[in-house]
């Protein structure tokens, strides 16, 4: 054999060999958000999560970031693709999610 055949056998053995990933969330904190800023570095995507307690509301309204996650691109790309997907899914089954909230409200038909 000769050297290159024992080059492309290592190759081959090492596409074979899957990483398991073993997720433990036993330390993990839940929270809520219903507000979420993106801001980026050229290194890094930072989504800042926070409760607006007045979503409706008019003129300044304070929005305390209860959770700051900072990713490299490579990982917040990962994050796009996982959750377009799940999305996707989530529309199939309950239909579209409309993210205009005018767009959302049902007026009485005696209103306006």
């Amino acid at each position: 054999m000769s050297e290159s055949d024992g080059t492309q056998e290592e190759a081959r053995g090492a596409e074979q060999q899957v990483q398991e990933v073993v997720v433990s969330d036993a330390n993990a904190n839940a929270g809520y958000a219903n507000f979420c800023r993106v801001s980026s570095t050229p290194e890094e995507l930072i989504l800042d999560l926070g409760l607006n307690p007045t979503p409706y509301a008019t003129g300044k309204v304070e929005v305390k970031v209860t959770q700051r996650i900072i990713l490299n691109h490579f990982t917040a790309k990962r994050l796009w693709s996982a959750l377009s997907m799940a999305l996707q899914r989530h529309e199939q089954a309950f239909g579209v999610l409309e993210t205009d909230v005018r767009k959302r409200v049902k007026l009485p038909p005696n209103a306006g």
